[in-house]
C-alpha cells in the first residue's frame, strides 16, 4: 500500500492531463542545466530553482534541511504521481529522473511525510524533439500487458475470496487471502498510475485520511484473524472489494506508464518494503506478509528486465549489480518457504515466526537492491 491518496482520473481528465514522454533518446537530464530543477525542502517550506523547463527527460536535485523526513512529488493536475522520492532523510540528499510532457505540474515537498504537502506550480516548455528508442516503448507495452494480465488472473482469486467470505467460510476466507493479492502486488510499482484504487482496496487503518471509510483486504484481514467474525458489512465489503478491482482491471489500459515511472515506481516500493512492510505493518493480523514480499520482487524485476536491454547498454556495471541483487534478495525470500514446499509455490512461514535478526537480513537485503535501482531511471534516460 503506497502512501499517496489520488484522486479518481476521468477519461476526460486522462486525455486532458499531461502525459510523460516515452523513452527519448535525448541527453540524461544530468547533461543539460535546464532540465535540472533543485529542490530544496525544510520544515515549512518547498524551494525550486526553476518554475519553467523543458519538455522531455528532467532531473529533481533535491536537498532536505529541515529536521523532519520528506517526501517530493511531481504530479499532474489532478493529484496523479509522476515521479517521487520518500524517506528523504534530514541533512540528505536525492536526485530523480522523470518524463514530462508540455503542460502544468506541481512539486510538492511533504515534511514529516503527511498531508497534502507544500507545493509549487510549475510548467514544462516545448516538446522533445529526440527520436524515441522503439526498445523503451516496448518495454512499456510489454509492463502494461504484464499489468494487464496480472489484474485478469487476479479477478478471479478475488471473487473465490469474497465467496467464502459472503459464505460466512471463516477457513475458506483465510486460505483465500493471501493469494487473492499476489497480482495486486505485483503490479504496485505503478499503482499511483490507477488513481484512486490504492486507498480503496489496500489501505490500512492507520492509513485512513479524515473521513475516509475502511474498504479492502485488510478491512476483511482483520475481521477474519482479529474479530474471528464475517457480518453484514464484511460481506458487503466483499463485494466492494470485487467491484473496485474491476474498476481497476479497467483502468490499467488508460494508465500512464513510461520507462522512469517503472523504474522510479520499483525502487520506491522496495524501500516501502525495506523501512516499511518488514516490520510487519502490512499483514498484521493474517501474518501473510512474505508472500507480499515476494509478489513485489516480482513485480520490480519485471519492470527492471524489461529495462534491461537500454540499461545494459548505457551502464553495464549497473545492470550487472542489479542481476547480482536481484539473485541474492530471492534466494534469501526461497529459505523462508515451508519445508517441501514447491519453489514456485507461494507458501511461506508466517511472518511472525521470522525473528529480528532475520527480518534485518531481509531489510538489509532489500536496502542493497533499492540502492542501484536508484540509479535505473537516470540510466534509462540517457
Amino acid at each position: 500500500m503506497r502512501a499517496v491518496r489520488l484522486s479518481v482520473v476521468t477519461a476526460a481528465a486522462t486525455a486532458a492531463a499531461l502525459t510523460a514522454v516515452t523513452g527519448c533518446t535525448e541527453k540524461s537530464s544530468a547533461e543539460g542545466g535546464d532540465r535540472v530543477i533543485t529542490v530544496t525542502a525544510t520544515d515549512d517550506a518547498c524551494k525550486v530553482s526553476k518554475k519553467r523547463f523543458p519538455a522531455g527527460h528532467i532531473e529533481l536535485d533535491i536537498e532536505n534541511r529541515g529536521s523532519k523526513v520528506t517526501e517530493v512529488y511531481i504530479l499532474f493536475p489532478d493529484d496523479r504521481v509522476v515521479a517521487e522520492r520518500e524517506n528523504i532523510g534530514p541533512g540528505t540528499k536525492q536526485k530523480v529522473t522523470a518524463e514530462v510532457k508540455a503542460g502544468s505540474y506541481r512539486i510538492a515537498c511533504k515534511p514529516g511525510m503527511k498531508g497534502k504537502g507544500i507545493r509549487q506550480d510549475v510548467t514544462a516548455t516545448g516538446g522533445s524533439t529526440a527520436a524515441r528508442d522503439p526498445r523503451l516503448d516496448r518495454a512499456v507495452a510489454a509492463y502494461r500487458r504484464y499489468v494487464q494480465q496480472q489484474a485478469d488472473d487476479t479477478l478471479p482469486r478475488v471473487e473465490a475470496f469474497a465467496k467464502a467470505v459472503e459464505d460466512g467460510d471463516l477457513a475458506a476466507a483465510k486460505k483465500a487471502y493471501a493469494t487473492s493479492r499476489i497480482g495486486w502486488e505485483r503490479t504496485e510499482p505503478v499503482a499511483e498510475s490507477f488513481g484512486d484504487i490504492d486507498p480503496k482496496v489496500d489501505v490500512r487503518a492507520d492509513g485512513l485520511e479524515q473521513g475516509q471509510k475502511w474498504t479492502g483486504w485488510h478491512r476483511l484481514e482483520k475481521a477474519l484473524w482479529a474479530d474471528g467474525k464475517l457480518g453484514t458489512e464484511e460481506k458487503a465489503l466483499a463485494g466492494r472489494l470485487v467491484t473496485d478491482l474491476k474498476d481497476w482491471q479497467e483502468r490499467v489500459g488508460k494508465a500512464e506508464i513510461t520507462p522512469t515511472s517503472m523504474a522510479n515506481g520499483a525502487k520506491e516500493l522496495l524501500d516501502e518494503v525495506a523501512t516499511g512492510k518488514v516490520t510487519g505493518e502490512e499483514e498484521r493480523y493474517s501474518h501473510t506478509d512474505l508472500v507480499d514480499f515476494k509478489a513485489n520482487v516480482e513485480g520490480a524485476q519485471k519492470a527492471y528486465e524489461l529495462l534491461r536491454p537500454v540499461a545494459q547498454k548505457n551502464d553495464a556495471a549497473l545492470a550487472k549489480e542489479l542481476d547480482r541483487q536481484f539473485a541474492a534478495l530471492n534466494t534469501l525470500l526461497d529459505t523462508h518457504r515451508t519445508k517441501g514446499t514447491d519453489a514456485a509455490q507461494y507458501d511461506f512461514v508466517s511472518y511472525d515466526k521470522v525473528g529480528a535478526g532475520d527480518r534485518k537480513e531481509l531489510s538489509d537485503a532489500v536496502n542493497a537492491l533499492a540502492e542501484p535501482l536508484s540509479k535505473l531511471a537516470a540510466a534509462v534516460a540517457k
